[in-house]
């Protein structure tokens, strides 16, 4: 497989150098072709998402295809304006200069993709490397096996392996991809492995994006719709069965209002997820496999030993890989589930006594992929923006940052570095190239050598920066 590898990647590298000459016709017909190819794989992507994951078809379409099929679109759209070399302005040294920016392809780049919107997550970066002109190699996630088998065939049967090519596989792959010396490296994962990646890239110089997770925080305050936000809250929390890099990790409620969410929160769940009593699940995902689920359940076991209370769930089915929806309240700030991303449908509930408790609460953790803000207070509003950090915010609703293709999608520090979707993930793929058009009235004579007759000029060149 290592050589093969190998092989791919060096007829990309003697390709990348044809793709930089594309203009955005030849690209926008790539964009196409993959559409194309997903619309008439989506039977099969239905099948293998509701075996790797136990996928509603709605939730498949919403989640994992439209998501993506909104990204060509967006691009298609405004592709030609995004390619266009951008004005910028002037200084002394080049006052009568033109100067632009221009966007050049990155070169070959690989892309990372994880298990949990194992379509979604890889497509979305693909669509970023194409409209950029870059050659790509996908790495989709082996725990994922049904969906990267789609994506492996649709990519064989779409483009030449010179430009775009899919390997399959286990961590040898990876390790054996992350050994070569890509011009750009996206990774989409766990913060664990991605600082594996980024040790990897350091080796070759070679630029990377780290879309992590983290432990993304529900501030709920006394001044909003309580039943709306569990509402929302619930939904965030368990699609996916949790496994989602942007779900509400913990949630953080005024104590007064701690009992009244519980009972919301319950309602919302009885309501998308139960039937007849029992856990609906077809629409109901499970969690990936037997590692993860005796993962969460060892997470709650622990919490409860420690004295966390159980408001809701706890129970588990391993012959199935499900773990009912839960909720737990009164947990140790130090136990193990408030340390590590927890990544399932659990979800611990923190009280506090003023929003500057709640502030410095999150402020004490790092720095997460998203952080949810519940109230109808514009002060309170701005405060928790102004005195916290996270790759994004949603105010008073959850995850729908995530579906707007001209605001930029990242972390920040243990959360991830670099951004996409959109312009942004055009930018991420392409290298902002500066070039200065300099005129024939050029002033930068003015500061050759020899410079004992120029000594006065340093006084009104300072008075002119």
């Amino acid at each position: 497989m290592e050589e093969q590898i190998k092989s791919v990647f060096d007829l990309q590298q003697q390709h990348k150098f044809d793709l930089r000459k594309t203009d955005a016709k030849i690209r926008i017909r790539k964009l196409k072709l993959l559409k194309q190819a997903l619309e008439n794989a989506e039977e099969e992507i239905f099948a293998a998402l509701e075996k790797d994951l136990r996928k509603n078809r709605f939730e498949t379409a919403v989640t994992e295809l439209f998501f993506t099929y909104a990204e060509i679109d967006h691009a298609i759209k405004k592709l030609r304006i995004w390619m266009k070399p951008k004005s910028a302005g002037r200084i002394m040294s080049n006052l009568f200069a033109s100067n632009k920016i221009y966007y050049e392809p990155k070169g070959v780049c690989l892309i990372i993709a994880p298990w949990n919107y194992p379509l979604q997550l890889i497509m979305s970066p693909l669509v970023s490397a194409i409209a950029a002109g870059n050659c790509v190699i996908l790495k989709p996630s082996e725990l994922s096996g049904a969906t990267a088998a789609i994506i492996s065939n649709l990519i064989s049967k779409t483009f030449d392996q010179n430009e775009i090519a899919c390997f399959e596989g286990d961590a040898e792959v990876s390790t054996a991809l992350l050994k070569l010396p890509f011009d750009h490296i996206f990774f989409t994962g766990s913060t664990a492995i991605g600082k594996v990646v980024m040790e990897a890239a350091a080796k070759n110089l070679s630029s990377v994006t780290l879309e992590l997770g983290g432990k993304s925080p529900a501030i709920v305050d006394g001044n909003c719709d309580l039943k709306k936000a569990a509402q929302k809250i619930a939904w965030g929390k368990l699609v996916n069965a949790g496994q989602t890099c942007i779900a509400p990790d913990y949630v953080l409620i005024e104590e007064s209002r701690l009992n009244d969410f519980i009972e919301y929160y319950k309602a919302a769940v009885q309501k998308m997820f139960f039937q007849e009593g029992e856990i609906n699940k077809r629409d109901y995902a499970k969690i990936i496999n037997e590692k993860q689920f005796k993962r969460l359940n060892s997470l709650i076991e622990e919490a409860i030993n420690d004295g966390a209370i159980l408001a809701l769930g706890g129970r588990s089915n391993e012959k199935d890989l499900t773990i009912l929806p839960t909720l737990l309240t009164a947990v140790k700030k130090n136990s193990a589930i408030m340390q590590e991303e927890i990544f399932g449908p659990v979800l611990p509930v923190v009280t506090y006594k003023n929003l500057q408790e709640a502030i410095d609460f999150v402020n004490g953790k790092a720095k997460p992929l998203a952080l949810y803000v519940f109230s109808d207070h514009q002060q309170n509003l701005n405060q928790i923006i102004r005195e916290t950090s996270a790759g994004g915010t949603c105010v008073n609703d959850i995850l729908v940052h995530i579906s707007n293709p001209n605001l930029p999608f990242g972390g920040v520090n243990h959360s991830g570095l670099g951004s996409c979707h959109g312009v942004f993930g055009f930018k991420t793929f392409s290298h902002e190239r500066a070039v200065v058009f300099q005129s024939k009235f050029g002033l930068t004579k003015m500061i050759y050598p020899p410079y004992e007759p120029k000594t006065g000029l340093l006084k009104w060149l300072k008075k002119l920066m």
